[in-house]
């Protein structure tokens, strides 16, 4: 018998959901005898394209014009940049740690490489870094209060940053819309807090070089406030040359 296509497998796990309406990750390995992390794959992928939503240990169809659209079309573009720098981040995470995630598309991806950690506690107002969590035997997800926002798939408003200021974690990632280096780091986002920025110890922004020396609508903080940043290798090399001059810089 002819091994199943890459592309056969996720069009025939796909369908298994659609059917289902909803559908476990131990459930689809089991129907087609196949490892959970190879159905975590395809589900990743279907995700990205918008054509499953993430759940706890599973997934679930996409409901047609959801508002949840946008948070999936954010986080499949610079896919393959935002996962090398999420895989670069997990790196510096040591078990028996606490870090902050916020909810950006990028650290969705840093969580991604999370979920091997040991005794690892994470703090994130973010749905989707909890859905990403939850197998992980190691990692203890603690959820913000707040109010839930479809679009982003996370939870804002003052019980979110009450959550934040009660903790002091030993690292808080977090993303931004554009580094300016005239005007900082810069979000689109009103709800984006500075409230993170005092949540931990080490603060580490965590961006793609799309992003880099361009401008968005509101002011994060400074550069030089971050203790660490970390982009991809397609930042450039004159803009890699400036950032260096102000803060620590790992390229992934």
């Amino acid at each position: 018998m002819a091994p199943v296509s890459a592309e056969d497998r996720q069009g025939e796990i796909l369908l298994a959901v659609k059917e289902k309406g909803a559908a476990s990750i131990a459930d689809l390995a089991r129907l087609f005898s196949v490892s959970e992390m190879t159905v975590r794959r395809v589900l990743y992928k279907l995700a990205d394209n918008g054509q499953v939503i993430r759940t706890p240990g599973g997934v679930m169809v996409a409901p047609a014009g959801s508002m949840e659209k946008s948070f999936l079309d954010r986080s499949a573009k610079m896919a393959s940049a935002k996962d090398a720098i999420g895989r670069a981040a997990s790196r510096l995470v040591a078990d028996g740690e606490t870090v902050v995630l916020d909810s950006g598309t990028t650290t969705l991806h840093v969580a991604r490489h999370l979920a091997s950690k040991k005794n690892l506690t994470v703090v994130t107002p973010s749905v989707a870094v909890l859905e990403e969590l939850s197998g992980g035997q190691g990692v203890q997800v603690r959820l913000t209060g707040g109010v839930y926002r479809r679009d982003s798939h996370d939870l804002v408003g003052e019980a979110m940053l009450e959550s934040l200021g009660s903790i002091y974690a030993d690292k808080v990632f977090f993303g931004g819309a554009a580094l300016s280096f005239d005007m900082g780091v810069m979000n689109y986002d009103s709800e984006m807090s500075k409230a993170y920025l005092r949540a931990g110890r080490e603060k580490i922004l965590v961006i793609d070089s799309s992003k880099i020396a361009t401008e968005a609508v509101y002011r994060l903080c400074p550069v030089q406030k971050c203790d660490l940043v970390i982009v991809d290798k397609g930042v450039k090399s004159a803009d890699l040359t400036r950032l260096r001059k102000l803060t620590n810089v790992l390229v992934a």
